[in-house]
């Protein structure tokens, strides 16, 4: 009989792009059936500040429709629906999950294990895509790309930035930091190499590589890391101990003047704290992909500072990132059909 899957994608991680992935994968000795959800052109569920869903975070679909939808399949490959432990209890067939990114925030992992169930994910699909933006976003700010495209587009224009005490800096005499060295931290350090600017990395789980050291790259305390950078980049998790860690006590850390990244997560930043930073000119600005609420709220302080670029979470978003993660999460499926051990579980 032909293992069933059941793929529930949506409107970035396409669904027939993870069908043909896992039939060119597997064969066609399996059964598939395919859902599609509206996201990005709607918004998912964010269960950062209480989720209704048995503490599930970023996720999207109804349970009731995604139990059904599931049914018998032993194999679910899926983005953001959501897999609770009372969903897992209506489930007893499901055997394995197969999540497209890089941490499993919409599966109850503990419920999976009481169930049995094995959850793998898709480390790294996405961190090429995020550190090239993470790039473009350090040269918006510390080149005034963003300043002058809206001078312009305001109908003035702004010769001043020409002007020494105004103009902005190369990044090869700028010192940058970067917060969490994991698969996008340690892709934006090399591409940061190329420019030559002195490179700060603060990580307590993680050791540089030799050829980092070689390169001139130093692991430092965030402390001192925020003392130091001239640019603060964030790649950290979202976990209990980094949740709201860029607060007012480490912001007034901060070197003066200085410009904040964050293409990681929004409740890794403390909000308030960071408009009073921006708005007293603590910091010379920012450039934020993510927040704490998605979509952000018509009314936002944030939104009418002059002296932060906003992006609407696209940082991971790119055609390369859904076909990675399609070939991750077939070859996934593969090796739990032919009995071979997974190579990212959860």
């Amino acid at each position: 009989m032909p293992s069933k899957i059941a793929i529930v994608g949506d409107r970035f991680m396409l669904p027939k792009v993870f069908a043909e992935r896992i039939t060119a994968a597997c064969g066609s000795a399996i059964d598939i059936r395919v859902l599609e959800q509206p996201w990005p052109d709607e918004p998912m569920e964010h269960g950062y500040a209480g989720s209704k869903l048995d503490g599930l975070k970023e996720f999207m679909g109804d349970p009731d429709e995604v139990v059904n939808f599931i049914g018998d399949a032993a194999l679910l490959v899926t983005h953001l629906a959501p897999v609770s432990r009372s969903m897992l209890q209506r489930l007893p067939g499901l055997k394995f999950i197969a999540v497209s990114r890089g941490g499993p925030v919409n599966i109850d992992m503990q419920a999976a294990r009481d169930h049995r169930v094995l959850v793998v994910n898709t480390p790294g699909r996405n961190a090429s895509a995020v550190a090239e933006f993470t790039i473009g976003a350090i040269l918006a700010e510390t080149r005034l790309i963003r300043s002058g495209h809206e001078s312009l587009r305001g109908g003035e224009w702004r010769g001043d930035l020409y002007r020494a005490d105004r103009t902005g800096r190369e990044l090869g005499e700028m010192t940058v930091g970067i917060v969490g060295y994991g698969a996008i931290g340690t892709r934006v350090v090399k591409l940061l190499k190329a420019f030559g600017c002195k490179i700060l990395v603060t990580d307590p789980y993680v050791q540089l590589s030799a050829q980092d050291r070689n390169d001139g790259v130093e692991h430092v305390g965030l402390g001192e890391l925020l003392a130091r950078a001239d640019v603060i980049s964030l790649h950290a998790r979202v976990t209990a101990e980094t949740t709201g860690f860029i607060d007012r006590a480490a912001l007034a850390q901060v070197k003066p003047g200085a410009i904040f990244i964050n293409t990681a997560r929004g409740p890794l930043v403390d909000y308030q704290a960071l408009f009073e930073a921006l708005s007293a000119g603590r910091l010379g600005g920012a450039m934020l992909d993510t927040f704490a609420v998605e979509p952000v709220p018509a009314d936002w302080p944030l939104l009418q500072l002059p002296n932060v670029t906003l992006t609407p979470h696209i940082a991971g978003a790119s055609l390369r990132t859904v076909t990675i993660a399609a070939d991750q999460a077939a070859e996934e499926v593969r090796r739990y059909l032919a009995g071979e051990p997974p190579l990212n579980p959860c």
